[in-house]
């Protein structure tokens, strides 16, 4: 018989904050400020090269033929700038891509397999959405918001089964002292300096912060389908291989031990807009929205992304929460 993982107690349980949030937002800001120097550095070289640039090395002006700029569409009805992981650059479609659809234009640094850690800490991250942010004042526009999507690559793939103490052992499914360690205090540290970051980005670049969105994903089930099937060279499974190497091999009990995880995960986002200094923050909550029970296949293309059907739902919380905020970016 194979053996259960225990999914959890039913009962709240409250959650026990980790530490101070005051240093992560405070590396997040100097971090912004130190770009900011460089970046001064290279845009006054950059405004002396177009100074002094010959007629011929200018750039030409390009005039579109009117039926071409028609056939493009009219201006959006907002701009967005988007930092992430798959779940905004996916194969065909992903949220990016639906709100495109319905209306919005998006200027996109995200990249599939990006850890929160990395788009927190990695200089170069924030170099590209600075560089984004950039390129629209520089046209004049202001972002209506910046859509942040993370965390999910931080808690699956190879580390999953790192969260699981083996079906033998005295305490078997999720290890809350882990869990406590990665969520509560690496993964919450790591969204804390990425907010602190691209506000203060936002504020020197514009002037004022402007809306940040989070998403906490959804119920997804460890059914071992990848992408396409996993077959090959192509990602995925990212849960299964966990479940079976710690001898979790019932697929209801595995499936209730991942609503626990994301449960978690979103546990720790909703705290973050309560924060001193994160009230532009808004968490969407999509665990109604991607069902993880019979009929998932649906929704759920893998066990980590959406169908199309799927990212078109989580992008209507997207635009309820867009359409909610003030015109100008506001907050």
């Amino acid at each position: 018989m194979a053996t259960r993982a225990r999914p959890g107690k039913k009962r709240n349980r409250r959650i026990r904050p980790g530490p101070a949030p005051g240093k992560a937002l405070a590396g997040g800001r100097a971090a912004a400020r130190e770009l900011d120097h460089e970046r001064s550095i290279t845009l006054r070289r950059r405004q002396r090269a177009i100074a002094t640039a010959t007629r011929a090395a200018a750039r030409p002006a390009v005039r579109l033929a009117a039926r071409r700029v028609a056939a493009l569409g009219p201006a959006g009805i907002a701009t967005l700038v988007a930092e992430g992981d798959s779940w905004f650059d996916y194969l065909g479609r992903d949220v990016i891509a639906e709100l495109e659809e319905r209306g919005y234009d998006i200027e996109s640094v995200a990249h599939h397999g990006d850890r929160v850690e990395a788009m927190a800490y990695a200089e170069a991250q924030l170099l590209a959405l600075r560089r984004a942010l950039e390129k629209l004042a520089r046209r004049g526009e202001v972002p209506r918001a910046i859509l942040l999507s993370g965390g999910g690559n931080d808690l699956a793939g190879d580390g999953f089964a790192m969260l699981l103490d083996h079906a033998r052992a005295p305490r078997p499914g999720l290890n809350e002292n882990v869990l406590r360690g990665v969520i509560d205090t690496r993964i919450r540290d790591a969204y804390l300096r990425l907010i602190a970051g691209v506000t203060e980005s936002c504020r020197l670049v514009f002037g004022r912060p402007l809306p940040i969105l989070l998403h906490g994903y959804a119920h997804a089930v460890p059914d071992g389908r990848g992408v396409l099937g996993g077959f090959w060279f192509l990602p995925g499974p990212w849960l299964a291989p966990g479940f079976r190497q710690k001898g979790f091999l019932d697929l209801e009990a595995n499936r209730a031990t991942v609503a626990a995880l994301i449960d978690r995960f979103n546990a720790m986002l909703q705290q973050i807009p309560r924060l001193d200094g994160c009230g532009h923050v808004h968490c969407l909550d999509l665990r109604a929205v991607l069902p993880g029970g019979s009929g998932h296949r649906r929704w759920w293309a893998n066990e980590l992304h959406p169908t199309r059907r799927g990212f078109r739902a989580v992008a209507e919380v997207f635009i309820r929460c867009l359409e909610s905020l003030e015109p100008e970016g506001g907050t």
